[in-house]
């Protein structure tokens, strides 16, 4: 499967690519990579997916579902979600260690070296260290991206607005006073933009929780992120960091453990990933717990054995014996284990 993470990680925008992965019957473990309509890889040349590939029916979200009476998990890969933070002052470090803990890609913008220098050693993925204006500039904005405008100062908060709504974005979010923030929108009213446009400004930003401190500020910024990032459903199933270590040249055995199935209160959505390697530590999680351990116990015997089929592991946290193991959820999962194998 490595030609496989190798791909997706060369390609560039990920918005619409789609894995199918024959789960059950004799074309199990049979997967594809589609880009809108296109087949772009599959592992079985000829196979399966060669014959259905001009019938676009089954074209659906993320989860299970029947194409030619074969039962097929289909896994949207979202975008990882980008947040742009103008400004490295007090409020914004806290946001970027709290973006970070989110597993959001974090760049900072900041004209001043000293913020700008402590923003990297916070662990931003990018800082640019220029105008607000030219860092903007580098920007380009997609329906995955969430701008927070943080800035020390009013008209640079408007330089920020202006061009921030003339890109795409997911949220925007800007840091004021109401009286102040009023008359930030009839300026950029009045520079000709939209009050339809205007209105999506978050702004007081974040949830009104009454937070005083940066650490609280940033929390109640990340929550109202958190909040709209969810009602869109746009979920990345897998990160950079594991396309890294999938298409990585190393010898070394591992599995590839994802959620295709759930009933209950399951702790974690389908199309959540983990990787298990040899010495059982994990990237990732699909939910903790002796539901967890359960399945990397599986995963392990899977890696000592050299079993290379596609199995779907149930993990039952409905039943008695669950209960006395504080699987305290209550549902039922269905983890589909596939052998990431050297050569």
């Amino acid at each position: 499967m490595q030609e496989l993470f190798e791909k997706i990680v060369d390609l560039e925008h990920r918005e619409k690519l789609i894995l199918l992965t024959v789960t059950e019957g004799e074309n199990r473990g049979e997967k594809a990579l589609f880009e809108d309509e296109r087949l772009l890889w599959e592992s079985c040349k000829g196979g399966f997916f060669s014959k259905i590939k001009d019938d676009f029916s089954w074209r659906t979200s993320t989860g299970k579902m029947i194409i030619d009476g074969q039962s097929v998990f289909c896994d949207c890969l979202g975008r990882e979600k980008q947040l742009v933070i103008c400004g490295a002052g007090h409020v914004s470090a806290a946001i970027i260690s709290m973006g970070r803990m989110l597993r959001f890609t974090v760049t900072v913008l900041e004209d001043r070296p000293y913020f700008a220098d402590h923003a990297r050693k916070l662990g931003a993925n990018h800082v640019i260290c220029d105008s607000f204006e030219n860092g903007l500039k580098e920007i380009q904005g997609d329906e995955d991206t969430y701008f927070v405008i943080v800035t020390r100062g009013h008209r640079y908060d408007q330089i920020c607005l202006e061009q921030i709504f003339e890109k795409k974005y997911a949220y925007v979010g800007m840091m004021g006073s109401r009286k102040r923030v009023a008359a930030l929108k009839e300026n950029i009213l009045e520079k000709g933009f939209s009050r339809e446009k205007v209105e999506e400004l978050h702004s007081p930003i974040g949830l009104a929780i009454r937070a005083e401190t940066p650490e609280e500020i940033a929390v109640s910024v990340m929550a109202e992120i958190i909040e709209v990032k969810n009602k869109t459903g746009r979920e990345e199933s897998i990160s950079s960091e594991m396309l890294k270590v999938l298409s990585e040249k190393e010898k070394q055995d591992k599995i590839l453990a994802t959620i295709v199935g759930r009933r209950g209160s399951a702790p974690r959505k389908v199309g959540t990933k983990m990787i298990i390697f040899p010495d059982g530590k994990t990237m990732g999680t699909i939910g903790g717990g002796c539901m967890e351990a359960e399945v990397i116990s599986h995963a392990l015997m899977m890696i000592r054995t050299g079993d290379r089929n596609t199995q779907i592991y149930s993990v039952d946290m409905t039943n008695e014996s669950a209960e006395e193991e504080g699987m305290v959820c209550g549902g039922t999962i269905d983890v589909m284990l596939e052998g990431v194998f050297s050569e």
